[in-house]
């Protein structure tokens, strides 16, 4: 069973950066794109950033392209997420996804989550 462990966050004031992980077990870890999910108090979660099984191929939300990096060491299995020039609004838990498609339907794996406030 694939699990997915979180960690990184905390208190940082605006401006600041922060680097999450995600550290992945229990599958074939270069077969799965990743992805990074946050989800603010009151609010729907949303899609940060996502990485291909390569590598090569990175997607971000308009309103972290710029800031945030996303990228994955396949020999640690483990996705990154790099926050630069952190803002208020980013405060959120954080998720991170496996995705594999199996017999044309996606499966999704998700993390515990991880909190991370920005103050003003």
């Amino acid at each position: 069973q694939v699990q997915l462990v979180e960690s990184g966050g905390g208190l940082v004031q605006a401006g600041a950066s922060l680097r999450l992980t995600c550290a992945f077990s229990g599958g074939s870890f270069s077969g799965y794109a990743m992805a990074w999910f946050r989800q603010a108090p009151g609010k729907e979660r949303e899609f940060v950033a996502s990485i291909s099984v390569s590598g090569a191929n990175t997607f971000y939300a308009d309103s972290v392209k710029g800031r945030f990096t996303i990228s994955r060491d396949n020999a640690k299995n483990t996705v990154y997420l790099q926050m630069n020039t952190l803002k208020p609004e980013d405060t959120a838990v954080y998720y991170c996804n496996a995705a594999i498609q199996v017999r044309g339907n996606y499966l999704h794996y998700w993390g515990q989550g991880t909190q991370v406030t920005v103050s003003s």
